[in-house]
């Protein structure tokens, strides 16, 4: 009966260790898992950063005396090309989505721009990357999910802290993402 005791008490610091080590190792994966992430949706809004100089230009001919509303949108994108932390970003990707919103819904009161195809492939491919970032975005809310998991039970909670690693933010860029497509006509 001594035996299996003094077993036990040898083999209790080697399970113990075990468990951080594994629990260390899991955070730190799905850690990297929410990076990755992060920089796919980055990439997708660098594209929608090259798009929007196009579309400006594709609008500014037929809507001169709408230059305020151009300039806010060409405003909006440079805040958003200088963001620095998370949390700015964040901030000025939803101004810019606000605001290249408002410029698409303008373009409706112009029917020869609407019809252009240059407009239209433009609109489209905005359309195409906006589906990228929302997709890009459920996947990085759903890896810091499952990391926030983690770091938040027991034995992560005592761990994370120890490597400085903390619950992570969702990257919510609001419900008012406007998606740039055309609705379809229902004709009976």
């Amino acid at each position: 009966m001594l035996d299996i005791v003094l077993i036990a008490l040898m083999i209790m610091p080697f399970a113990v260790f075990a468990a951080f080590y594994a629990t260390y190792n899991k955070i730190i994966a799905l850690d990297q898992r929410c990076e990755q992430a992060y920089h796919d949706i980055d990439i997708q809004l660098r594209y929608r950063h090259e798009l929007i100089p196009n579309i400006v230009e594709a609008v500014r001919g037929a809507m001169n005396h709408e230059s305020d509303m151009l300039r806010a949108v060409v405003e909006a994108r440079m805040q958003a090309l200088g963001s620095m932390t998370q949390d700015q970003q964040l901030q000025s990707e939803t101004r810019l989505g606000q605001a290249v919103g408002q410029l698409i819904n303008m373009v409706e009161g112009y029917p020869d721009l609407k019809a252009s195809e240059h407009f239209t492939g433009l609109r489209a491919e905005l359309s195409d990357c906006e589906h990228k970032i929302a997709a890009a975005r459920r996947f990085h809310n759903l890896a810091t999910s499952e990391y926030n998991t983690v770091v938040s039970q027991f034995p992560g909670r005592k761990i994370a802290p120890m490597f400085r690693l903390h619950i992570r933010k969702f990257m919510d860029m609001t419900p008012e993402r406007v998606f740039f497509e055309d609705t379809p006509e229902v004709k009976f």
